[in-house]
């Protein structure tokens, strides 16, 4: 049986985006026929969390309401340099725990992440979904692998907007910035363009 995963920020002892996140669950447990879904929001209170800091509350389930749960102390981490890899088939429309395809996509590439391109579109990196800078405004790809929470807040909130990135347009952005559960809207996290190594006009992107 699949097996699925919720990754929830934790900070100074309140949960956040669970709205989102139980939602998430939902869609999953509705999505494959089962009736019900797991409470998140009482698995955090069961947890009687009472440390302050930023933590990740990491949530393994399945479609029995069957879940196990770690609480991982949390530092955002700064990444030296990404890959385009295309890779056209492949789907991850649901927070399945089974990651071997990204994993295979980043052990072929030479570099520390990876940025999937599907049908000559950017989507994501191998955990984050990514937003683009041109001008003052930040877009992030129509074309995403998996439609995060972070990334459903930011455009529910008009701090982002959606707009098509691909491999012909993607240097018409100057910066970008990864964004995920435990990664906000961060001004201190921004990349230029050029950290990917292998933007269209200097190379071929990678093919798997």
């Amino acid at each position: 049986m699949s097996r699925f995963i919720e990754s929830i920020k934790i900070e100074d002892q309140k949960a956040f985006l669970l709205d989102l996140h139980q939602k998430r669950v939902n869609q999953t447990f509705a999505h494959f026929g089962k009736e019900g879904s797991i409470d998140l929001a009482k698995i955090f209170k069961n947890l009687e969390h009472d440390e302050d800091g930023l933590y990740k509350l990491r949530i393994v389930y399945d479609l029995d309401k069957k879940f196990t749960t770690q609480l991982i102390p949390y530092a955002i981490p700064e990444i030296e340099n990404f890959q385009l890899v295309e890779n056209n088939s492949y789907d991850y429309s649901f927070k399945f725990e089974d990651r071997k395809e990204f994993e295979r996509m980043k052990t072929k590439a030479k570099t520390e992440e990876i940025i999937v391109v599907k049908n000559n579109h950017i989507t994501d990196t191998s955990y984050t979904n990514i937003l683009f800078l041109k001008g003052k405004e930040w877009f992030t790809p129509t074309t995403y692998l998996l439609n995060g929470v972070m990334r459903q807040y930011l455009l529910h909130e008009k701090k982002i907007k959606e707009t098509e990135i691909t491999l012909q347009n993607i240097k018409d952005f100057s910066h970008f910035q990864l964004i995920n559960a435990m990664n906000d809207f961060d001004d201190m996290f921004i990349y230029p363009i050029e950290r990917i190594v292998n933007l269209p006009e200097s190379s071929d992107y990678l093919g798997v």
